[in-house]
């Protein structure tokens, strides 16, 4: 196992052994929708949280009620077989269902559905996750690089804000050269 793959593993069990997920989920979030950057933004891209992430479902739910453009992730494939993110502008939970690891997302008989379908251009603010992240922004997915392809192709003046645990943050995360940082990290003690 090398040293990513045990920076991973550390992180993993460390978030799958939080305690309180949902009190501390509900004070990440709120801090979340505190930011400045989420006030102004019209197009903000949120991810529904599986395993042992930071939930984010009762407060997705809520926002759906306001005024902003909501946009999901949904895991999928470009023309070449590649893995890439899929992103639907969501306007109802009732519209998801479960789909690759138990995540909610559109139908597939719905995906590229002209109505729904949102380029990563118009995303002014997105949620990311991860699994672990440092205080220099640095982050750690799953490893199949489906946040990081997706990053790459947004605005510079997009805003890329991490939600984890403190328990997830490692002192320096191992990045390669195609790995995205954030411009904020939100736990519940702190935004880095």
């Amino acid at each position: 196992m090398d040293k990513k793959q045990q920076q991973r593993r550390m992180a993993y069990d460390a978030r799958n052994t939080q305690s309180n997920k949902t009190e501390l989920s509900q004070i990440i979030c709120n801090k979340f929708l505190a930011q400045a950057e989420y006030q102004q933004a019209d197009t903000v891209m949120w991810y529904l949280h599986c395993r042992s992430e930071v939930r984010t479902l009762s407060h997705l739910r809520a926002e759906l009620m306001g005024p902003k453009k909501i946009v999901i992730p949904y895991c999928t494939t470009d023309g070449n077989g590649q893995n890439k993110l899929g992103l639907w502008l969501l306007e109802d939970l009732c519209e998801l269902q479960s789909g690759t690891w138990g995540i909610l997302e559109p139908p597939r008989s719905r995906w590229g559905e002209q109505a729904k379908e949102v380029s990563a251009a118009c995303l002014d603010l997105i949620m990311v996750p991860g699994v672990a992240f440092d205080r220099a922004c640095g982050r750690l997915g799953n490893g199949a690089g489906y946040y990081d392809r997706l990053l790459q192709d947004v605005r510079p003046d997009t805003t890329l804000t991490g939600l984890c645990f403190e328990s997830q943050l490692v002192k320096e995360v191992m990045m390669a050269s195609h790995d995205v940082r954030m411009d904020r990290v939100i736990t519940e003690n702190n935004c880095y």
